[in-house]
C-alpha cells in the first residue's frame, strides 16, 4: 500500500498555536484606539502612528527573523520574537506619551515578525510533503484568522473588567505562555543538493533579477494596506459612522447593543469568514495558477470595498462587508508564500518571503498612518478608504504578467 504523508503534523499544530496567539493580540489593537486616545487626550493620528510603526517594524523585522531562523534555528528565532513581543506590550502598558508608545511598538512589531508568518510558514513549508504543502500553508494562515476571531472580542471583554494597561500585561503573559509548544517545532529541511549548495546571496540575486519577484513584491503592498487599515480603524469607523443598533433586532438579542461592540464583532467575523476563505485558497493553489487566483482575490476585495463605502453604512452592511472581505482576508498569504517557494525553492523561503512581506508592511504602515492622519484633517475615513480601493485594483493588475514557472536550477517544489 502506498504511504501518504500526513497533513496534520506536530509542526503544523505548534505553528498554528503560535500564529493564532500572536495574531489574536495583534488583531485587537484597533479596539484600544478610542480608549487610549480618550484617556490621554491624544489625536487619533497619535495612536494610529504607533500601530503604523508597529506594522513597519514587523515588515523590517520579517526578513531579519527569516534569516535568523535559517542561520541559527527556527525555535531560537521564535523565542527571540516572543521576548520582543512581551517586552513591547509591557512597556506600552506604562507609556503615557505618544512618542513613548510609538517607540515601544517597534518592539511589538519585531515580536510579531519573530512569531508570525515569515518564520512559521517557512517551518511548516519545509515539514510538509510536496502534496500537502499548499494546504498546510493555508491551515497555518487560517490559524491567524482563528486568532482574529477571538482577539478583538477578548480585548473588548477585558477592557470591561480591567484597564487597558492590565490588558496589555495579560497579553504579554499569553505570548510567552505559547512558547510551551516549541518542543513540537522540529522540522526537517527538505532541500535538493543544488539548493543546499547555493548561498543565500546567490538565491537573492537571482530573485532580485527576476521581474516576477518584483511584481510579487509590489502586489503585496495593497494586501497590507487594506488589512492593517481595517484592523486598526474599522472598529472606530463603525462606532462613529454606523447607524444605531436596532434594540429589538437580532444583534441586540445577541448582546451587540452598541456600535463599539459591533466594531469588535466585525473584526471577529472577518477572521471567522477568512478561515474558510484561506483553506479554499490553499486547496485551489494546488490545482490552479496562483497568480490568477491572487489577481481574482484582489479584484474581489476592490469591488467589496468600493460597494461598502458607496452604500449607507448600517449594521447590516457592516456584517456583509465583514463576511465578504473576510473570505478574501488572508487568502493571499498561502498563495504568495507558495508562489515564492514554487519559483525559488525552500532553502531560503523564509528570507525571500520576508522581503516580499516587507512590501506588505509598507502598505500596512501607510494604511494605518494615513487612516489617522486623514481622519484628523477631514473628520472622516472616506478619503483613505478610496486610496485602498485604488491600490487593490493595482495589485489585481500587477499579478497578471508574473511568469509562474520554476527556476531551472531549483528542484521542483509544489
Amino acid at each position: 500500500m502506498e504511504h501518504r504523508a500526513p497533513l496534520i503534523t506536530p509542526v503544523l499544530v505548534a505553528g498554528c498555536l503560535i500564529i493564532m496567539t500572536g495574531f489574536a493580540i495583534r488583531a485587537s489593537f484597533g479596539v484600544f484606539q478610542i480608549p487610549i486616545a480618550e484617556e490621554f487626550g491624544w489625536l487619533r493620528s497619535d495612536f494610529s502612528l504607533a500601530i503604523a510603526i508597529q506594522n513597519l517594524a514587523w515588515g523590517i523585522g520579517q526578513p531579519i527573523f527569516g534569516a535568523i531562523a535559517e542561520k541559527i534555528g527556527d525555535r531560537k528565532a521564535i523565542i527571540l520574537g516572543a521576548l520582543f513581543y512581551a517586552a513591547g506590550l509591557l512597556l506600552s502598558a506604562g507609556a503615557t506619551t505618544p512618542l513613548a508608545h510609538q517607540f515601544y511598538e517597534v518592539l511589538v512589531g519585531f515580536g510579531i515578525a519573530g512569531t508570525g508568518f515569515g518564520v512559521i510558514l517557512a517551518v511548516v513549508g519545509r515539514a510538509a510533503s510536496d502534496e500537502n504543502r499548499s494546504m498546510a500553508l493555508a491551515i497555518a494562515t487560517a490559524a491567524g484568522s482563528a486568532g482574529q476571531v477571538f482577539g478583538a472580542p477578548l480585548a473588548e471583554y477585558m477592557l470591561s473588567i480591567m484597564t487597558w494597561q492590565m490588558t496589555f500585561v495579560s497579553f504579554a503573559g499569553l505570548i510567552l505562555a505559547v512558547l510551551l509548544v516549541l518542543p513540537m517545532m522540529r522540522s526537517p529541511a527538505p532541500a535538493s543538493k543544488t539548493e543546499l549548495e547555493e548561498s543565500m546571496g546567490t538565491v537573492l540575486r537571482r530573485a532580485f533579477a527576476d521581474p516576477s519577484y518584483t511584481m510579487i513584491f509590489l502586489g503585496f503592498f495593497s494586501c497590507g494596506y487594506q488589512l492593517a487599515f481595517v484592523t486598526a480603524h474599522f472598529p472606530a469607523l463603525v462606532t462613529e459612522m454606523c447607524g444605531p443598533i436596532d434594540q429589538g433586532g437580532t444583534l441586540a438579542r445577541l448582546g451587540v447593543s452598541t456600535t463599539s461592540a459591533l466594531g469588535a464583532v466585525a473584526i471577529s467575523l472577518i477572521g471567522l469568514a477568512n478561515i474558510g476563505g484561506t483553506l479554499l485558497a490553499g486547496w485551489a493553489g494546488k490545482r490552479y495558477s496562483k497568480k490568477y487566483l491572487l489577481a481574482g482575490i484582489y479584484t474581489g476585495r476592490t469591488i467589496i470595498a468600493a460597494a461598502f463605502i458607496l452604500f449607507p453604512i448600517t449594521p447590516t452592511t457592516v456584517l456583509l462587508f465583514s463576511v465578504g472581505m473576510g473570505s478574501l482576508w488572508l487568502a493571499t498569504v498561502p498563495l504568495t508564500s507558495g508562489l515564492v517557494a514554487h519559483l525559488y525553492g525552500l532553502r531560503y523561503m523564509g528570507t525571500l518571503y520576508g522581503i516580499v512581506f516587507f512590501s506588505h508592511q509598507l502598505g500596512s504602515f501607510m494604511g494605518v498612518w494615513l487612516g489617522g492622519a486623514l481622519y484628523d484633517i477631514y473628520g472622516t475615513y472616506t478619503h483613505v478608504w478610496w486610496v485602498g480601493v485604488a491600490v487593490g485594483a493595482f495589485s489585481a493588475l500587477v499579478h497578471l504578467p508574473i511568469r509562474e514557472r520554476r527556476s531551472p536550477v531549483m528542484a521542483p517544489v509544489r
